[in-house]
């Protein structure tokens, strides 16, 4: 396992303190460096999870420090250089960081020229993208996705009701409207689903059910996504009472996904 590089995160909110971090040792997308498109004071996203390692979201839109294009390239041309430099061989660059990436006003900027930098410094690395989805109506965003070679998007929930618990999003996102936007995305998608049970505010959550799993499934069968990755808590959830689903579960849901022919992985 490679050691990590200068992956600076505050303790204190598990907010990455820098725009390009790593290389980190990824469950999914194997040595992968970190790209954090949004400021590195405050967490910025249009959902608020409860499980999410970055706590509570404070606003859907870019309150700090937005970097610009200039910077992240300055930063992720200088970490690809240390990279090679120190023997590290890349499995990704992968976009996520303090949010949902895509808020990002130049977000397909940011992808041509991490596509640019990986062909001279690291060109078996994969550019991947961790989204919620939420933005694939925006030409900018659709774009930007579309030039990455790997985009995985969240699907945490089976119903309406659930989705706006599980994820609690932001102004009138649907889970309807997300999903036929994942559907109608001409390009290859996977989809990230997490797992949990517990209480957040103050109400027992689950999206383990029968119901909820069988409402899932329906939305995977329709997206038709080249692969699912199912995983559940690993490091510390805004809400604290949470539970991590176990590996025997997510092996029953991983095998109803596969029985609709599309392959499926437990983290």
């Amino acid at each position: 396992m490679a050691k990590d590089v200068a992956h600076d995160i505050d303790p204190a909110t598990q907010l990455h303190l820098t725009y390009v971090y790593g290389p980190v040792p990824s469950r999914r997308l194997g040595l992968s460096l970190g790209v954090n498109p949004l400021p590195v004071e405050t967490k910025v996203c249009n959902f608020d999870c409860p499980y999410c390692e970055c706590g509570w979201t404070v606003s859907d839109r870019p309150a700090g420090r937005l970097p610009s294009v200039a910077v992240l390239g300055e930063q992720l041309r200088a970490k690809l250089s240390q990279c090679r430099a120190q023997g590290h061989r890349l499995d990704a660059i992968t976009f996520a960081g303090n949010g949902e990436p895509t808020l990002h006003p130049r977000f397909h900027d940011i992808i041509e020229l991490a596509c640019h930098l990986r062909d001279e410094y690291a060109p078996t690395a994969k550019v991947a993208v961790l989204t919620n989805a939420t933005r694939l109506r925006q030409p900018d965003v659709r774009a930007g996705l579309q030039r990455a070679d790997i985009r995985q998007f969240k699907l945490d929930a089976g119903t309406e009701a659930m989705f706006r618990r599980v994820d609690r999003p932001f102004g009138q996102l649907t889970l309807a409207r997300i999903v036929d936007d994942m559907c109608t995305f001409d390009a290859p998608k996977m989809l990230q689903s997490m797992f949990f049970r517990g209480v957040s505010h103050g109400a027992p959550l689950d999206n383990t059910t029968p119901e909820e799993v069988e409402a899932w499934l329906a939305h995977v069968k329709r997206i038709q996504p080249t692969e699912v990755h199912l995983y559940s808590l690993d490091r510390t959830p805004a809400e604290p009472t949470l539970e991590k689903v176990s590996t025997a579960e997510l092996e029953a849901i991983a095998e109803r996904v596969r029985g609709l022919g599309i392959p499926a992985l437990v983290f």
